[in-house]
């Protein structure tokens, strides 16, 4: 069983080199929930107040437009999450987060983090490359349904996210691919064909 510490070591892995006091602030910030299958990790209307780290799990952030559930991000094992305007902004979300599996996550208070990077270097970074890589996820998904084919995006999702492919229903794949579940089932079949 993996310990906090463990944790920190992982996001330090990841986004950062730490010290073992610069650890100590992180095992001590980080807050452990546990979510059950179609839990809600975020509700619509509440305010983000932490940025989420997938220890264990699949969680989909969606929204509501024209009666639809719109799928905007899914994250497996090793991924962060968060409603970066209603974080940054301190206003209700219109984004909700649910686990589609048994999810592990653990918390990171925002108002906590930006308060212990003042006086640690190492974790200022990790603030910094978390942050950039939610800007870079995000430009990578528009730059994904706005530039390429149908056909295309499926092929580039199964690439670079084969986890989030194998494990996610494909209703909600269609909806973060901005597909039909018809479309969808065709280029999964035509892309079978192109191998």
């Amino acid at each position: 069983m993996e310990t906090i510490r463990d944790i920190a070591r992982e996001l330090a892995r990841k986004y950062s080199t730490m010290t073992h006091v610069e650890l100590d602030v992180m095992e001590d910030l980080l807050v452990p929930m546990k979510f059950r299958k179609g839990e809600q990790i975020l509700k619509e209307g509440e305010i983000c107040r932490n940025i989420y780290y997938v220890h264990q799990g699949l969680i989909r952030q969606y929204y509501h437009k024209n009666g639809k559930e719109l799928t905007e991000h899914l994250g497996v094992e090793g991924t962060i999450f968060m409603c970066i305007e209603s974080l940054f902004k301190e206003e209700p979300t219109q984004l909700m987060v649910e686990a589609l599996e048994h999810s592990i996550i653990y918390a990171l208070p925002k108002v906590k983090l930006e308060m212990v990077a003042l006086h640690n270097v190492n974790i200022q970074i990790l603030y910094r490359k978390i942050l950039e890589e939610s800007l870079i996820l995000s430009q990578v998904h528009a730059d994904l349904v706005r530039f390429e084919s149908a056909q295309d995006r499926y092929k580039k999702m199964c690439k670079l996210n084969p986890e989030v492919i194998k494990r996610t229903p494909l209703i909600h794949v269609a909806s973060y691919l901005q597909m039909s579940p018809e479309t969808l089932s065709r280029v999964r079949t035509n892309a079978l064909f192109d191998r």
